[in-house]
């Protein structure tokens, strides 16, 4: 009997996680697979073959940024004013001239919204495009293997990277507040095999970073190193998965050791995280800093086939909140003018424009994402508090219609006016770009089947 392929999408986690692994396949069983796979095969329709998340963690103030309002109440509308843009009728914050320049590839959305104010629940919310679980309790949450997997997950789950590479990645850090891990990074009732890998953007005194290992892995894929000292270094097995807080199966812990062992051992892998291969022109573009030097090594990675890769954005160190990051309570004006979108702003559009030059834009997402907006109020530290009624967005690449603004705010940027939308109408757009239904089901490990997405696309293509 001529031997029954599997199709692509049918992954040999499934077979093997069932009897038909050891039994062998009837036709029948072979036909329930093959209609699985074809329920769950990406379209031709997306562009997108990757896509960068530069995430402003701590809560980007839209107000300063993305949907200024300059006629707003004097109470409100804080000292920065606008400017025009590359597209006639789009202002934005004046601080971010790069950007003002690229709104021509910019979608930019103004009326998302949400309901959690605490920094770790509300990017749970925006990283798996559901409410958190205690929503209503100030507290962050950790890891747990209930959580619904985050969207890099769910990518991860339908695109390959090459041998070597994971299929998710993170630089320069997990995302941590207050010294605890974060819920909605991971992969969640998927599996932990599933997580992205977190991997560490060089640091030293040219970066101002500060170092601190906490949830990030020591591994570095630059570094040659032979299989004699290869047996000392799988440690780091604890080290690539220690940061999800879930235990793992056998299955994902021997996942891991392999993809630990593939990345140390790979020359082609090592290349792809090595910023000394860029010239001191490009990587002066991006700045001479974690956040600029990030977004280019994330650039690198996509470049090396990785499906999607998150840049943790800021201006130093926000492993465990230190250093300057978008969280401001006070000081809001200076702390942005000076530190945080100059950051920010110019290697975001050097970004852009490499990616453009690269011919990469076309094929490759860029999510510009925060996990909510400011107060419209200015508090009487000259800083605006968290807020989850309304905050922007703006997305560019693989389709997006660039010289547009989606929805809109009141005129305080209080709530969205016109055409709300959510973290999951996000996600159902970002799944749609990679060619993704995004009805499309997931199972978890007890077979339970669930939409990759509750939202609805947005319409900026």
């Amino acid at each position: 009997m001529d031997q029954i392929k599997l199709p692509k999408e049918i992954s040999r986690r499934k077979v093997l996680s069932t009897s038909l692994g050891c039994a062998g396949l009837s036709l029948t069983d072979f036909l329930k697979l093959r209609a699985l796979g074809e329920k769950n095969k990406p379209s031709s329709k997306g562009r997108a073959k990757s896509c960068i998340i530069l995430f402003a963690w701590g809560g980007m103030s839209h107000l300063e940024t993305w949907d200024p309002k300059p006629n707003g109440p004097s109470d409100m509308k804080g000292s920065f004013g606008t400017i025009p843009t590359a597209t006639p009728g789009i202002h934005i914050g004046e601080h971010m001239p790069y950007l003002a320049k690229q709104t021509n590839r910019l979608a930019i959305v103004r009326s998302m919204h949400h309901g959690s104010a605490a920094h770790g629940k509300a990017m749970y919310w925006n990283f798996t495009g559901h409410k958190p679980p205690q929503s209503d309790s100030a507290a962050n949450l950790s890891p747990s293997s209930s959580d619904w997997p985050s969207l890099l997950s769910v990518i991860s789950k339908f695109k390959e990277a090459p041998p070597g590479l994971p299929s998710a990645i993170r630089v320069p850090y997990p995302l941590v507040d207050n010294g605890t891990l974060q819920a909605g990074e991971y992969g969640g009732w998927l599996g932990s095999s599933y997580n992205p890998i977190v991997i560490r953007t060089p640091k030293g005194k040219e970066f101002g970073g500060v170092s601190r290992d906490l949830g990030a892995s020591r591994i570095n894929p630059k570094e040659a190193i032979n299989r004699e000292v290869l047996g000392s270094r799988l440690d780091l097995l604890s080290n690539l998965d220690h940061f999800s807080g879930i235990g793992n199966s056998i299955e994902d812990m021997n996942y891991f050791r392999e993809l630990a062992t593939d990345m140390l051992m790979s020359p082609d892998v090592r290349k792809a995280f090595d910023l000394d291969l860029e010239s001191e022109t490009t990587k002066s573009k991006f700045g001479n800093h974690i956040c600029g030097q990030s977004m280019l090594l994330a650039r690198r990675l996509i470049e090396a086939d990785v499906p999607i890769v998150t840049v943790a954005c800021s201006a130093g160190d926000l492993n465990g909140s230190k250093g300057d990051h978008w969280d401001t309570h006070a000081d809001n004006f200076n702390r942005l003018k000076n530190t945080m979108l100059p950051a920010f702003d110019r290697p975001a559009a050097a970004l852009l424009d490499d990616l453009s030059d690269r011919g990469m834009l076309d094929e490759t997402l860029v999510v510009f994402l925060t996990e909510f907006g400011r107060t419209p109020k200015i508090n009487g530290s000259a800083g605006r508090d968290h807020y989850p009624s309304c905050y922007s967005v703006a997305l560019a690449g693989a389709g997006i219609q660039g010289g547009q603004v989606y929805g809109k705010s009141d005129k305080s940027g209080s709530e969205p006016a016109e055409k709300a939308c959510g973290p999951a109408d996000l996600h159902a757009t970002i799944f749609e770009a990679f060619g993704i239904p995004h009805k499309t089901t997931i199972t978890d490990r007890l077979g339970r089947p669930f939409p990759i997405s509750d939202g609805k696309p947005l319409p900026l293509t």
